[in-house]
C-alpha cells in the first residue's frame, strides 16, 4: 500500500436531525485533534438519544470503501445530498465519521468553502502564513511560494488588507491560491469552484492539472461533468451515501447520465402549483426534455443537442393557436424563444378539441453548458391564454465535447466553415 494516498475503509457518517450543534472548540483542542486524526477509527460517536438506523438519523454515508493512490486525479459526481460534501469534510478532518476509518499519507489542503481556513480579521498575507504553517510548512516553503500565490489570485494590491473586506471573489481567488500553491500531498476541492466567473474556473482547472502532474493527489466535486471527464482518469460516483460505481472518469460519467433517463419520465408533469384554476380553452398537462435517444432527461448533452417535448389539451376549436417555448438561463436571461408554428402550417390551421404533443428539436452545438428552465404559453396572435414559467429545469453537459472556454456568449454556435486557399 506504499502507493495509496487515500484508504477508506468501511466510512459511513451519521446525522441526527434535529440534533444540537457542538460548541465551538478551542485552539488547543483543535490543535491535539488534528495531531492524532492521521487514523481514525471510531465505532459510534452518538452521545444521545438518538442511534443509527433510528428514525431521526440519517446515513450521509454508508460503507464506502475506496483506495487513491499517490498522483490520482478523482473526479466524484451524484446528485445534491448524495454525501459528496460529507466525504470531503470527513478527509479534510473537519467532521468525524461514525463508523470505519480513513487513513491519509501526507499533508492535506481542502477548499471547500469560499475562505475555508481563513481569519476574517488577518490580512491576505497573514492568512497565507498562516495556512502553511497549519499545513507543517516552513516559513521558507511558504515565501518560495507566495509571489505565486499572490499572482495566481490576482489580490497583489489588497494583500494587506484584513481579509473581511474582500469579495466573495477575492476570496475565492486566495483561497484557491494557498490551498493549491502550499504543496499539500492531497487537494480536495468541492463545487466551490462554480461560484467564480468563467476565466477563474479555467485557471483552477489547469492549475489543478498542474498539481496532478506534479504526482499529487486530487479529489475533485462537481457538477461539471465535462470538467471531470477532462482533469478526471477515473471518478466516483456516490448516490444516497454509498459508492454506486467507481471506474474510468468517462464509462462513470456516461452511467451517471444514463441514471437521469427514465426514472424522470413524471418530472415534467403539471403540478398543481402550475395549472390553471380556470377552464381555459387549451392547457398544458406535460412538459419534457428528451435526450439524443428520445428518452426524458434532466441532463443532456452539448453536442448531440435535445428535444422539448410539450403535451397539451385543447377543451374549444382554435384558430391559428401557437405554442410558445421559451428557454431560460440561471441569470434569467432569455436564450431564445420559439412557437410551434414557425415551422409548421398550423399558423393559419383550426386545431379541434383534443390531446396534442408539439415537440421541438434542438440542434447539438448551440446551448451551452449550463442549468436552464423552460417557460410554456399558448396564443393566437391575439390572446395570450396561458403561460407556464419556469415548469422544467435540466442541465446541459459538456460531457463528450470539450468546449472551448474562450466561446463567450449566451449561445455557443458549432457553425458551419469553408476554408480554401487562394493563392
Amino acid at each position: 500500500m506504499t502507493d495509496v494516498a487515500i484508504h477508506i475503509e468501511d466510512l459511513g457518517k451519521v446525522y441526527r436531525i434535529g440534533a444540537k450543534r457542538e460548541k465551538y472548540k478551542t485552539l488547543r483542542e483543535a490543535v491535539t485533534n488534528a495531531a492524532t486524526a492521521s487514523v481514525r477509527r471510531v465505532s459510534s460517536v452518538f452521545r444521545s438519544s438518538g442511534s443509527p438506523g433510528s428514525d431521526n438519523t440519517i446515513w450521509a454515508l454508508r460503507g464506502v470503501t475506496c483506495d487513491i493512490k499517490r498522483g490520482e486525479v478523482i473526479g466524484i459526481i451524484g446528485r445534491n445530498g448524495a454525501g459528496k460534501s460529507t466525504l470531503l469534510k470527513v478527509l479534510s478532518r473537519i467532521t468525524e465519521p461514525t463508523t470505519g476509518f480513513v487513513e491519509i499519507r501526507g499533508r492535506v489542503g481542502s477548499l471547500l468553502e469560499v475562505g475555508t481556513g481563513f481569519h476574517p480579521e488577518l490580512t491576505g498575507r497573514e492568512n497565507i502564513y498562516l495556512n502553511g504553517a497549519i499545513l507543517g510548512m516552513r516559513k521558507a516553503e511558504i515565501e518560495r511560494k507566495f509571489d505565486d500565490i499572490v499572482a495566481f489570485a490576482e489580490t497583489e494590491q489588497f494583500i494587506d488588507t484584513p481579509v473581511k473586506h474582500y469579495s466573495s471573489g477575492m476570496y475565492l481567488r486566495l483561497a484557491f491560491a494557498v490551498a493549491a500553491y502550499l504543496e499539500p500531498d492531497v487537494l480536495l476541492v468541492d463545487e466551490v469552484l462554480a461560484v467564480g466567473d468563467a476565466a477563474f474556473q479555467k485557471k483552477c482547472i489547469g492549475r489543478m492539472g498542474e498539481v496532478a502532474n506534479e504526482g499529487r493527489t486530487v479529489l475533485f466535486v462537481s457538477h461539471n461533468l465535462g470538467a471531470i471527464t477532462q482533469l478526471c482518469a477515473r471518478a466516483l460516483w456516490i448516490d444516497s451515501g454509498q459508492v454506486k460505481l467507481t471506474g474510468s472518469a468517462t464509462e462513470v460519467v456516461t452511467s451517471y447520465l444514463g441514471s437521469t433517463t427514465g426514472s424522470y419520465a413524471n418530472g415534467g408533469q403539471m403540478s398543481s402549483a402550475h395549472r390553471t384554476s380556470g377552464k381555459l380553452p387549451v392547457q398544458v398537462s406535460a412538459v419534457h426534455v428528451l435526450a439524443e435517444n428520445d428518452q426524458p432527461a434532466v441532463i443532456v448533452r452539448f453536442d448531440t443537442g435535445f428535444k422539448v417535448h410539450i403535451a397539451y389539451q385543447v377543451r374549444e376549436p382554435i384558430r391559428s393557436l401557437s405554442v410558445v417555448c421559451r428557454l431560460t438561463d440561471t441569470l434569467g436571461h432569455v436564450v431564445w424563444t420559439s412557437w410551434d408554428t414557425d415551422t409548421t402550417d398550423w399558423n393559419a390551421r383550426n386545431r379541434t378539441v383534443g390531446q396534442y404533443a408539439s415537440v421541438c428539436t434542438v440542434p447539438g452545438g448551440i446551448v451551452r453548458p449550463g442549468s436552464y428552465s423552460l417557460s410554456v404559453g399558448f396564443t393566437n396572435n391575439q390572446t395570450m391564454f396561458d403561460l407556464y414559467e419556469n415548469v422544467f429545469a435540466f442541465d446541459v453537459s459538456e460531457i463528450g465535447y470539450h468546449l472551448n472556454t474562450d466561446r463567450i456568449g449566451i449561445i455557443t454556435p458549432l457553425l458551419n466553415w469553408e476554408v480554401e486557399q487562394t493563392q
